[in-house]
């Protein structure tokens, strides 16, 4: 997780084919693909929310075609512009895409912090426009009053990028991804929203929340049986900024873990569930929470891929694997 930077002339440069947001941009592209800012009215949160696009190199030339969308999360302190920033995502999906992975586009929303779930409690919207928790952002951009962030993800941004691009607009043409907060985020929705997604991929991610924090390869930690347990589990600042959309005890927990929620899909019939990918740093401290899961995601008959390499939970390790995530994806929502 990574303190979130203001919206630098960095990014500004990366907008090599900046463009305005009705759907054929009218982009300049000539063998990248092309970076939008862009920004819509969530009815979920109550609040206009900021998203960065990457349209694909044939996205203006090719006016007739239809394209599958990827949805990449960020981490908490993050922002939409991370995974461009930081990440250096477009450039990873221009040489991508230049080797031969299908054309997709990819849509950065932004988060905030959270959790890309329905809080337990409605939070403190007009004290957090009196003193907005980020000093480098506005509150009209970070506090909601309607904190339903796996609505405003899963229905209000889809359903704005199906309207206002060329996307495939069905299930087995979609896919999330995301690190760290991001991560939980793609594996919940996936799960919680089987009729929206086809496929997540999680870098990082807290998959297994009851679990909390633990030296990385350490497998013999099992959930927190209640909430002061579980709250010496997390670093103070990590435990102030999940508990708020998790919940003050353990049934809230329990509702938004993901192994619960995929004991529930699997148990649901008519359901296509989606498929999973994880990776985790050999040296990172959600280690086993991705050990865990995976466990479990197997256990329930869930197709799970999942894979180790020596990293931390940084942007070292996100940037060197994020291409991984990115040609599994593409190849799980572009191959039909």
């Amino acid at each position: 997780m990574r303190q979130r930077g203001a919206r630098t002339l960095a990014f500004g440069l990366l907008l090599l084919a900046t463009v305005g947001p009705s759907a054929d941009r009218g982009a300049i592209q000539r063998d990248n693909g092309a970076v939008v800012p862009d920004s819509f009215w969530s009815q979920a949160l109550g609040i206009r929310k900021q998203l960065v696009v990457w349209l694909p190199p044939s996205y203006a030339s090719a006016t007739s075609r239809h394209y599958p969308v990827a949805y990449y999360l960020h981490g908490a302190w993050g922002s939409e512009t991370d995974w461009s920033t930081a990440g250096h995502l477009p450039a990873v999906l221009d040489s991508l895409v230049a080797a031969g992975m299908p054309e997709m586009i990819v849509v950065m929303p932004d988060g905030d912090d959270g959790w890309y779930t329905t809080w337990n409690w409605l939070g403190d919207w007009a004290a957090c426009r009196r003193n907005p928790p980020r000093q480098n952002e506005a509150a009209d951009h970070y506090c909601v009053p309607w904190p339903h962030y796996d609505d405003y993800i899963a229905r209000d941004l889809v359903s704005y990028i199906d309207r206002h691009y060329r996307t495939r607009a069905d299930r087995a043409h979609r896919g999330i991804a995301g690190l760290s907060m991001g991560g939980y985020g793609a594996i919940a929705l996936a799960l919680a929203y089987p009729d929206v997604f086809a496929a997540a991929a999680s870098h990082s991610g807290v998959v297994a929340p009851l679990l909390g924090l633990s030296p990385a390869g350490d497998d013999t930690a099992r959930y927190a049986p209640g909430i002061d347990e579980l709250r010496g589990r997390y670093p103070r600042e990590l435990w102030a900024l999940i508990a708020p959309a998790f919940g003050k005890d353990i049934a809230g927990w329990t509702a938004r873990d993901p192994s619960r929620l995929a004991r529930v899909l699997i148990a649901r019939s008519g359901v296509t569930p989606p498929e999973l990918f994880l990776d985790c740093g050999a040296d990172d401290p959600f280690l086993a929470q991705s050990r865990f899961f995976v466990r479990a995601a197997r256990a329930t008959g869930l197709a799970t891929s999942y894979a180790e390499w020596p990293g931390g939970h940084d942007w070292n390790y996100w940037r060197s694997h994020v291409s991984q995530s990115a040609s599994w994806v593409a190849a799980r929502i572009a191959a039909q």
